[in-house]
């Protein structure tokens, strides 16, 4: 799903049919069909905000003349009592839409506040994401290891051709036959190269892999292994994998790798902490859009 706004109202639309919004029991029960209020999204911790346009949708879909005035943009760093977002609008509306905006926001926010410092701590190291994404939320969050400053993977398993140990064990073939038969079949699209051994490696390179995965390697045999295949391919595309944590990035800082592929930005991020506000506007009053 590329994340155009239709796709994004599409999805948000889903979530909020999840979420009976348009059936909030508790609401028609006890607030007034023509009540009307203002809400502010306050940040409860430090983090990095991501999921604007799914909040933004959410707001939209429960009420469509909501007044919506950001102070914070997809990217940007937030800090306790900051606030990000400040609205008006009916007040069943407003509470229909408020726990699938915050939803996103919260999933988003964590994955992108995640992403940010495991890229503070990798220095000149590029961090990439992985395919291990939410069902459903890859395109999402994927954007939001952008917004925490990350690099995107492949998105999926047709845009790039990706050989990993499974596919070597299924092939038929020895290392260097599915090496070359990938990259025959590969029609332009880009080849990596999961290597286990330094020999594997020169293997992937010589063969015109356009990066090689080196799996599992760690502290000084990743250190040598990375300066030997420099000697021969300065420019090569050297990725780590395996095993690497956001709290472990920091070791590849010397090693000479180009880059580092995490699963947990989007399988295991904390959500950000926030948290929504209301307030009754009273007819014939002075109740300010953003008090």
């Amino acid at each position: 799903m590329e994340l155009t706004p239709s796709a994004i109202r599409d999805q948000v639309r889903a979530a909020l049919s999840e979420d009976c919004a348009c059936s909030d029991a508790t609401s028609l029960a006890v607030v007034p069909e023509l009540a009307l209020a203002t809400g502010r999204v306050v940040a409860r911790a430090h983090g990095v905000l991501s999921g604007r346009s799914f909040a933004e949708a959410a707001f939209q879909l429960c009420d469509s003349a909501v007044e919506l005035t950001w102070l914070k943009s997809d990217g940007a760093r937030v800090a306790p009592n900051e606030e990000i977002l400040h609205c008006a609008g009916t007040a069943r509306g407003l509470l229909a839409a408020e726990r699938t905006a915050l939803n996103f926001m919260q999933q988003l926010g964590g994955v992108a506040t995640l992403t940010a410092k495991a890229v503070a701590a990798a220095g000149e190291v590029l961090v990439l994401d992985t395919r291990k994404t939410v069902p459903g939320l890859r395109d999402a969050q994927k954007a939001a290891v952008v917004h925490g400053g990350g690099v995107n993977h492949r998105r999926d398993l047709q845009d790039q051709l990706l050989l990993k140990e499974n596919h070597f064990s299924l092939s038929g073939l020895d290392y260097a036959a599915t090496v070359t038969k990938a990259i025959e079949q590969s029609e332009g699209r880009p080849v990596g190269i999961e290597a286990e051994t330094i020999e594997q490696a020169e293997w992937a390179l010589h063969a015109g892999a356009h990066f090689v995965m080196l799996d599992n390697f760690h502290g000084q045999a990743l250190i040598d292994a990375v300066a030997h295949l420099r000697s021969q391919f300065p420019d090569a595309v050297l990725e780590a994998s395996g095993g690497y944590t956001v709290s472990t990035v920091a070791d590849l800082v010397n090693s000479g790798v180009t880059r580092v592929s995490l699963g947990a930005f989007t399988h295991s991020a904390p959500a950000l902490d926030l948290s929504f506000y209301l307030t009754p506007v009273i007819p014939g009053g002075t109740t300010p859009l953003h008090g």
